[in-house]
C-alpha cells in the first residue's frame, strides 16, 4: 500500500522534461555569456562588446539594413530571458558573467551607421565609455526588475554611443568612410 509505480511513458515524460530543462539552461548560459566571452577573467564587458561588434559585422554581410534591427531585437529578447535565468543562477543582480547586454548595446551603438573603421572604433570606445559611466537615465534603467534592468542600462549607453558617433560623422564625414 502506498507504493507508486511509474509507467514507462511517465518516466519518458520526466526524462524528456528534465533533459529539456538542462538543455535550456545550457542555451541560456551560452546566451548570457555571449558565447562564453563573459567568463574571461579581465574585462568581460569589453569581451562581450567585441562579440557584439563581431555579430554586427556578420549580420552586415547580408547587406540588409533591416536584418541589423531584427538581430538586435532578437538579442534583446533572448538576452532579457537569459539574464533573468542568470540572476537566479548566481543569486545576485547583474553578475559580471552576463555580457549579452553589452552585445545588444554595442549593436545599438552602430545600428545603421557606416561601417568604416573610424566609425566602428569611435562607436566601440563610446559605448564602453557610456556603459561604464552610466549617464542619466542608464543608472535608473538598471533598477528595472530582472533581465529588463540588466539589458536596459546598456541600451541607454548604446543610444548615447549612437548619438555621439552620428554627431562625429556629421562633423567629420571622413570618419564614416
Amino acid at each position: 500500500m502506498g507504493m507508486h509505480y511509474m509507467t514507462s511513458s511517465r518516466i519518458q515524460r520526466l526524462f524528456v522534461s528534465d533533459l529539456y530543462g538542462v538543455l535550456m539552461k545550457k542555451v541560456a548560459f551560452f546566451i548570457w555569456t555571449a558565447g562564453f566571452s563573459g567568463l574571461v577573467p579581465v574585462a568581460p564587458g569589453t569581451a562581450g562588446s567585441i562579440v557584439g561588434l563581431g555579430l554586427l559585422m556578420l549580420v552586415r554581410t547580408t547587406r540588409n539594413d533591416w536584418m541589423e534591427l531584427l538581430v538586435l531585437l532578437i538579442v534583446v529578447t533572448v538576452g532579457t530571458w537569459s539574464a533573468n535565468l542568470a540572476e537566479r543562477h548566481y543569486e545576485r543582480e547583474d553578475p559580471g558573467e552576463i555580457v549579452v547586454d553589452e552585445v545588444a548595446g554595442m549593436m545599438l551603438t552602430l545600428l545603421w551607421l557606416p561601417g568604416g573603421w573610424g566609425s566602428l572604433l569611435i562607436g566601440f570606445l563610446a559605448f564602453r565609455f557610456f556603459d561604464i559611466v552610466k549617464p542619466f537615465p542608464a543608472r535608473l534603467a538598471e533598477q528595472l526588475p530582472g533581465g529588463w534592468g540588466v539589458m536596459a542600462d546598456d541600451l541607454v549607453a548604446g543610444l548615447y554611443g549612437y548619438l555621439l558617433v552620428r554627431t562625429v560623422i556629421w562633423l567629420l564625414p571622413v570618419v564614416g568612410t
